[in-house]
């Protein structure tokens, strides 16, 4: 091994500068470590981590974020109310769509290169002593995902802000965010995905999500299944934390479809909000904006104190959430979305069929292994039976990815016409064959493609189409 060389021949230490290293190369050797679906279920690497470090966890008050669907866009309506506060905001959400500079925000932007680089080359060497304590003791090096969630802190901290805004990998109890102690513990709706990491009923799954709930926080539920409400009810209560639920303390009053978006009211657990303009789609955005209201009312005022009107209007009125219903191009419009389980899907095609009077909707969809691919594909024939016609069957590029192939048989079964299901290996051939397949025997202004399955396609849809 070459001198200022680490075991897998990256540069160390004073052998590099920030002019040698771009975040490119950073991000290569992150995923020269366990892959982000392998994660460990442990905490004390971490939180060896964080005490050579200097605790960076404990630098910010947090606000945390699990749930099944909907975490980034709610994090993104939180961080959006906190910085029409005036608050300096952090922002740790995965996964990425383009760059991974995107799962580390600072005041609602992808964190600088430099700072990336230069915090990364800051901590490298503590984390290659933990590494070295792994070995000894024959366990797994720190995982991709646990590196990631290191540097998210040592950013923050170093920044530094005033509040950090953290959504959960996967879980809760044993998730490396975990190794921070949210003020406010935030759970989006919980449902099927990961069973086999957490758990077959909604129960067992808010079993293990409801681990971010500490003493002295404050909890923040949207609606769950009765067994989901009733685990973290009990949690709240053991813990001795307060807890408010969409539904019953807190919720969305009324909603009006608007131009770019929804008109809404908003009951908080503090106060009412009218005239709220909520620049995204469909009753599943709704629900989270009242969920991101409610846990900026507990964190700002301990759930006693309503926010100023204008303040709460202004931060949702900037709301962007890429990649989640966004219109990316017109003539014909092309939909991209991530809904990589049932239930996303479902709240999908719900607010297309409410936003928008396509007359016909060409889909695009590629899906991870790890997904239940059937059962999106299934929610997505359903409910958008009467303008689904046409379905390209593709992959990312992910190693993870269903082949295009093995995709038809599904769609057979979810209720597509054979002679309407078009395989395209290639994601680049699937767009022009949805693009041109959406413009045939159809007024263009009533045709779209809609682009989704997994957040790898998605990602890699929107770099394709210049986004």
């Amino acid at each position: 091994m070459n001198a200022g060389m680490n075991a897998e021949g990256f540069p160390t230490g004073s052998e590099r500068g920030i002019d040698q290293f771009s975040v490119e190369s950073v991000y290569a050797e992150l995923l020269s470590r366990a892959p982000e679906n392998k994660m460990e279920p442990r905490m004390a690497p971490l939180f060896r981590a964080m005490e050579i470090l200097g605790e960076p966890n404990r630098a910010v008050p947090i606000i945390h974020i699990t749930g099944t669907n909907g975490k980034t866009s709610t994090a993104r309506m939180i961080e959006g109310l906190l910085r029409a506060h005036d608050l300096r905001t952090g922002r740790y959400t995965s996964p990425h769509l383009a760059r991974v500079t995107e799962r580390i925000s600072i005041d609602g932007e992808p964190v600088s290169d430099e700072t990336f680089v230069r915090v990364w080359d800051e901590i490298r060497p503590y984390l290659e002593m933990v590494d070295a304590e792994l070995d000894a003791a024959g366990d797994p090096r720190l995982t991709y995902f646990e590196c990631v969630t290191i540097l998210a802190f040592a950013v923050f901290a170093d920044e530094p802000v005033d509040v950090a805004v953290i959504e959960v990998g996967l879980g809760g109890i044993t998730d490396a965010t975990n190794v921070g102690d949210g003020a406010v513990a935030v759970v989006t709706p919980i449902s099927l995905d990961h069973t086999e990491l957490l758990g077959d009923t909604p129960g067992d799954i808010a079993l293990e999500k409801a681990g971010i709930i500490k003493p002295g926080g404050f909890l923040v539920s949207a609606a769950q299944p009765a067994d989901a409400a009733q685990v973290l009810l009990e949690k709240a209560r053991d813990t001795g934390v307060e807890f408010r639920f969409e539904g019953v303390e807190f919720g969305v009053e009324d909603r009006r479809i608007a131009v770019g978006g929804q008109q809404l009211t908003v009951a908080g657990i503090a106060g009412r909000y009218e005239d709220l303009l909520l620049p995204l789609h469909g009753e599943h955005q709704a629900q989270n904006a009242a969920v991101a209201v409610a846990a900026v009312e507990a964190f700002l005022g301990g759930g006693s104190r309503q926010l100023d009107d204008d303040v709460v209007r202004d931060g949702l009125n900037a709301v962007t959430s890429p990649g989640r219903l966004e219109l990316v191009r017109t003539a014909p419009s092309i939909l991209v979305d991530a809904a990589h389980n049932a239930a996303g899907a479902r709240a999908a095609a719900k607010a297309i069929n409410e936003a928008f009077e396509f007359t016909k909707l060409v889909l695009v969809i590629g899906v991870l292994k790890d997904k239940d691919a059937g059962a999106i594909l299934s929610e997505l024939h359903e409910e958008l039976g009467g303008v689904l016609e046409d379905v390209c069957l593709t992959q990312s590029t992910s190693p993870r990815a269903i082949p295009a192939e093995e995709l038809r048989r599904l769609a057979l079964i979810a209720g597509f016409a054979d002679n309407r299901v078009h395989v395209a290996e290639r994601l680049d051939d699937a767009l022009e064959w949805a693009v041109l397949t959406a413009e045939e025997g159809t007024e263009l202004g009533g045709a779209s493609v809609l682009v989704t399955g997994s957040i790898t396609v998605v990602g890699e849809a929107r770099t394709l189409l210049g986004k």
